[in-house]
């Protein structure tokens, strides 16, 4: 199994002030210490607009100077809101970004969920989903034919003749690509584009289960070009983290700010499938221990071990995106995945990873 880290850049208010600039140097941190406690994957994910969630405008741009920072993690993007996008420009940088890594980039899409940054660009939400399915067919053939001759609704590009699409990744065909999907009508898109799966951090282990059937079940609908990404038929789940020596030390640690990002969810900021999700979570009322069910995997390394094996059985997911609010403070999110990587990660590997402290 594989493990990655889901990073929001999501500013803590309190200790990071107007206009939050310190957010970067404190994610960039404990990216740095991803790499060196063996975790498979830095995600950064696309946000705009709002300091109450995450201040990322260009991920293209973190992943390549993480590039320089980092020396095996692989670094991904989750996601890259493709309706806010020109697909070209994806194509592009993510050849780019896969060069400068040594071919250790991943690429995360995704419909978008947080209206505000629709109406921010001028991009009609409601139309989010039609557009993101007809830019990912025209993106996946630049990727592959490196040309393209395309007058659809809502793109025109034509680059042909002695013209071709430049740079070209490292990875063959392309790096691994996945797309973020809530709905049947997204996870169906995943599949029939050959495209790895993410699935929501809110979501409880049933209805995972459920999405993770029809995924696979629509794999055989992959057009046989389609059938060479790299992360096809792999799902990775996202999961609210925190390991702590005991469940009730984790509890004391996290409950206050992981209910604080469930109030943020469950209000207004978020749209469409996820924030319904945030919204209908668990039991009424929403408490910790109804999320520590099935959705958050908080508690001791032997609690949280137990819950990714329930996890697995149930989703048969290939890999877990950690992911953590910024209200524990940096002390207490690097010391949750450290213990994370020395008690939890060992239990899933074939041969543990040796870590070294910076």
């Amino acid at each position: 199994m594989e493990f990655g880290i889901l990073f929001t850049s999501h500013p803590n208010t309190e200790a990071e002030p107007y206009p939050h600039r310190g957010v970067h140097a404190r994610v960039t941190a404990q990216i740095v210490r991803a790499d060196e406690l063996g975790y498979d994957y830095a995600w950064i994910a696309e946000h705009h607009f709002s300091n109450e969630y995450g201040i990322m405008p260009d991920v293209f741009v973190y992943a390549g100077y993480l590039a320089a920072l980092t020396t095996r993690i692989k670094i991904g993007t989750a996601v890259v809101t493709l309706p806010l996008a020109n697909p070209l420009r994806v194509a592009e940088n993510t050849a780019f970004v896969d060069i400068l890594s040594n071919g250790r980039f991943a690429l995360g899409l995704g419909s978008g969920y947080r209206k505000y940054e629709f109406d921010g660009f001028g991009v009609d939400f409601d139309a989010r989903r039609d557009i993101q399915e007809e830019a990912l067919p025209l993106m996946l053939d630049l990727l592959h034919h490196k040309r393209v001759d395309h007058h659809g609704e809502r793109f025109r590009f034509k680059v042909g003749g002695q013209y071709e699409l430049f740079p070209q990744a490292l990875q063959h065909p392309h790096p691994p690509i996945f797309l973020a999907g809530a709905t049947d009508r997204s996870i169906g898109v995943a599949a029939r584009f050959g495209l790895g799966l993410f699935l929501s951090s809110w979501t409880p282990f049933a209805e995972l289960a459920r999405q993770s059937a029809i995924y696979r079940t629509l794999l055989t609908e992959t057009p046989q070009l389609l059938r060479d990404n790299p992360a096809r038929g792999h799902v990775d789940v996202a999961r609210w983290v925190y390991v702590a020596e005991t469940d009730a030390r984790a509890k004391r640690e996290s409950e206050p700010g992981i209910m604080r990002n469930l109030a943020h969810f469950g209000s207004g900021h978020t749209s469409g499938y996820l924030g319904t999700v945030s919204q209908d979570v668990g039991a009424k009322p929403r408490d910790y221990d109804t999320l520590a069910r099935d959705i958050i995997l908080h508690g001791s390394p032997a609690t949280v071990t137990a819950k990714i094996e329930e996890l697995c059985a149930k989703v048969r997911n290939a890999s877990i995106m950690l992911h953590f609010p910024p209200w524990y403070g940096h002390d207490k999110a690097l010391a949750s995945l450290e213990l994370f990587a020395a008690e939890v990660m060992p239990k899933f590997r074939d041969a543990p990873r040796t870590q070294r402290r910076a």
